[in-house]
């Protein structure tokens, strides 16, 4: 995959720079590079159905906590992890708070719609907030 066969799924500024995690940059490079075009345009179909399903949640009224806005804040991480490299909760939570940071992937999402990469954003803490729950029995 080239830094311009990349803005198709993923916008301006995806091969920019890495995520914090070198780890996961290099794991990425490696995947990517054993990907077809058929993968691509699988690929580009899941990244814009996850896109509709926050869009879809944040235009209904309801909130990032929401169940649907939170599953698809899973289904998002989900296929970063199938596609690109290994994505627990937290890192998704740092992913996450990029699409606030990073001018150019807040951009990616604002052109979707006003106020969806904060959505977003939020969404994806909720799940891992949600994870973090799941993964601790109550009283701990």
């Amino acid at each position: 995959m080239t830094k311009e066969s990349g803005k198709a799924p993923f916008g301006d500024g995806f091969f920019d720079e890495p995520v914090a995690e070198a780890e996961p940059w290099q794991d990425t490079q490696n995947r990517m590079s054993e990907r077809t075009k058929k993968d691509w345009t699988r690929i580009q179909a899941e990244v814009e159905e996850s896109n509709a399903a926050f869009a879809s949640a944040m235009k209904a009224g309801l909130p990032a906590t929401s169940a649907l806005a939170m599953e698809a804040a899973e289904q998002h991480r989900l296929h970063i992890q199938r596609w690109f490299f290994d994505l627990p909760p937290e890192l998704h939570r740092s992913l996450g708070d990029r699409y606030v940071t990073d001018p150019t992937f807040t951009k990616n999402y604002e052109n979707i719609a006003p106020g969806l990469a904060q959505y977003v954003r939020d969404a994806i803490h909720g799940n891992a907030d949600r994870a973090a729950q799941t993964e601790s029995p109550a009283g701990q």
